[in-house]
């Protein structure tokens, strides 16, 4: 009888500390911490560590996994994650090819993924699909409305030859054209390669008011460097996901005078007062910079941060019909994200709902200008 009551004790303990481990948050974290796009990667990572350690009073345990800006590898960890580590949620990647490629795993799945790159996926495809950047065409209309006080009338494209280079291409283009802009010549590169030479000749020589490079990172830099040095005159616009301070410390000179666009959360302190992401912003900037430096902010570790916030609303939705670790609340979670409302982030104001997993009003983009080798509102 003794032995008997020990064996049950031991069983319900055992018992007891398998729902503890059931009632964690776990989080999965994909991103490239090496490989062409770890320039955006590492920020992100950074961020990661300033998570808090509980989430809605359960405690968080966040799984970080390196792409390698690698989809293969996304995918792999990505499996492993919802099948072995059975998270909640999986986040990432920064780089838009390796984050539509895991976007396939989450689906089949059934676990909500949080995009930290603008990905674009079929109709229908994007059920458990959520982003947090802006999307190619909320960042669009910022440049187009820059664009059109600038007096552009043409433009030449110059862009990665991969998802995020022609979704950029799909978005723009027409906005552009409905704006009385012409695209004039369309070139493409891989994120891989070192030379764009040929390609910026023949955008030089079809001589537009401005050209428009999509490329992330340091990457940017490059193709950027590449018109000003093959004689280019012209004003040159990047995207979102150059918006980091490695497109000046490579870029140089070359890059003075630049336009890029970007969320709120990279130029806090120049934000009005009335922005309603100011505060939020502000925030963000001293937490990361107090932990990695002045002027280490970054617009995809400003996404990492507004995660949380996220979660942060969601989780108590989603506690109320389950637990962490289940099937059951991987659902609600992702129920819970298109019912969280109007949301303040660093970058935004965000309101995910079921027809729109993007969430972001057009006004939502800011132009900056480099100036002196820093970041100037435009």
């Amino acid at each position: 009888m003794i032995r008997f009551k020990l064996k049950a004790l031991v069983a319900l303990t055992a018992l007891a500390a398998s729902g503890a481990v059931l009632a964690d948050i776990t989080i999965g974290v994909i991103a490239p911490l090496t490989g062409p796009a770890s320039g955006l990667g590492i920020p992100v990572g950074n961020q990661v560590k300033l998570w808090p350690k509980t989430i809605a009073g359960e405690k968080l345990n966040v799984i970080v996994m390196d792409d390698a800006t690698d989809p293969t590898a996304g995918v792999q960890h990505a499996k492993k994650m919802v099948t072995v580590d059975k998270v909640d949620v999986v986040m990432g990647s920064v780089a838009t090819p390796v984050a539509a490629a895991m976007a396939q795993v989450t689906e089949e799945a059934a676990t909500p993924q949080i995009a930290w790159s603008p990905v674009a996926m079929p109709a229908g495809k994007d059920k458990w699909l959520f982003r947090l950047p802006q999307s190619n065409a909320v960042m669009g209309h910022a440049i187009i409305e820059h664009m059109k006080k600038q007096g552009i009338k043409t433009v030449g494209f110059l862009g990665y030859s991969d998802a995020y280079g022609e979704t950029w291409l799909n978005d723009f283009k027409p906005q552009a054209e409905a704006a009385g802009i012409r695209l004039v010549q369309i070139e493409r590169f891989a994120r891989a390669d070192t030379s764009v030479t040929g390609q910026a000749l023949k955008l030089v020589s079809a001589n537009p008011d401005a050209m428009l490079v999509v490329a992330s990172g340091s990457g940017a830099a490059m193709p950027h460097m590449t018109l000003v040095d093959r004689g280019y005159k012209g004003k040159i616009y990047q995207t979102h996901a150059a918006a980091t301070r490695d497109l000046m410390r490579v870029g140089g000179k070359a890059v003075e005078g630049g336009f890029v666009v970007s969320g709120p959360a990279v130029l806090a302190e120049q934000l009005p007062d009335a922005h309603p992401s100011k505060a939020e912003a502000i925030k963000f900037v001293q937490q990361y910079e107090k932990a990695y430096g002045p002027g280490s902010r970054n617009q995809f570790a400003g996404h990492a941060y507004d995660s949380i916030i996220v979660m942060e609303k969601a989780v108590p939705i989603a506690l109320k019909k389950a637990k962490p670790g289940t099937p059951e609340f991987r659902a609600a979670l992702r129920d819970a994200f298109e019912q969280i409302g109007k949301t303040t982030l660093a970058h935004g104001v965000l309101n995910w709902t079921a027809q729109d997993h993007w969430g972001y009003t057009p006004d939502t983009g800011v132009m900056m200008k480099v100036v002196s080798g820093d970041w100037k509102v435009e």
